[in-house]
């Protein structure tokens, strides 16, 4: 079976829900025109001169030496589209790498890289592990996200709408690569190494994507959603997720302490 979602857009990479996702796709875009005029100069050439210079039967060739013109002409056309080529690429670098400001209310600084040029953004530490995706949000996750009891998901990613999220990327067990084509690049999610990603994306809006990494025979379920939705829906959720959270582990200790007091633990 096909996977539709590593086709992204079949010829060029997805775009449309984050800033560096769009600079990806046109950089992409750039590289594929220049590379597409060349390609159809070259067989064009090359099949034209199969055609003009074909062996006849009461002709020869002529043994010709070299055309220094033609020679050189060519090498400076080659070196030419490479120095474009790589003056484009540097000119789309900084935007693809460094996160623009967030355009939504104020969240929360931190000091992890990639900064915003005023320090403002939301930062959520995506945890690989086989098979699926874990979400813990808030600045502290880098640290000690226990000790500060941070709201935390599996699977599927929520975010505040126009608001400059870092992704803080690491992995428990084998590498994975967190990938949502429509939000930027694949991130390679590395056992004892942290790697980090930006996006800022528009909403609402679901994202979806996929681990890029063959990572177990589970592999193909280890999907990755991205739920973008307002501010403030944004708040209420992290302040419910809380909730569940603290229910839960209120629970367990409430179950945990039973089975003590009765001999089952």
């Amino acid at each position: 079976m096909l996977a539709p979602g590593a086709f992204a857009n079949l010829l060029t990479p997805k775009a449309g829900g984050s800033p560096n996702a769009n600079q990806i796709h046109s950089l992409y875009v750039i590289i594929l025109y220049v590379a597409a005029v060349v390609f159809v100069g070259v067989e064009g050439a090359l099949i034209y001169s199969l055609y003009k210079f074909r062996a006849k039967k009461v002709r020869v060739a002529a043994q010709i030496h070299g055309n220094t013109r033609l020679e050189i002409g060519w090498t400076i056309g080659a070196a030419l589209i490479l120095v474009i080529l790589t003056v484009v690429t540097f000119v789309k670098l900084p935007s693809i790498i460094n996160p623009p400001n967030t355009s939504a209310p104020f969240l929360e600084s931190a000091l992890s890289e990639p900064t915003p040029p005023n320090g403002k953004r939301l930062v959520i530490c995506v945890q690989g592990r086989q098979f699926i995706w874990r979400y813990v949000y808030g600045a502290a996750c880098e640290s000690n996200p226990f000790s500060a009891k941070l709201p935390y998901s599996y699977q599927e990613m929520y975010v505040p709408a126009d608001t400059t999220v870092v992704l803080s990327i690491t992995s428990v067990d084998v590498i994975h690569s967190w990938w949502v084509p429509s939000l930027g690049g694949k991130v390679d999610a590395v056992p004892g190494n942290v790697t980090y990603t930006w996006f800022k994306a528009k909403g609402p809006a679901l994202y979806h994507g996929q681990c890029a990494q063959l990572c177990g025979r589970q592999h193909a379920f280890m999907t990755a959603l991205v739920n973008v939705i307002s501010p403030t829906q944004y708040q209420s959720w992290l302040s419910q997720q809380r909730q569940a959270i603290s229910t839960a582990n209120s629970q367990v200790t409430q179950l945990r302490s039973f089975l003590t007091r009765t001999g089952n633990l």
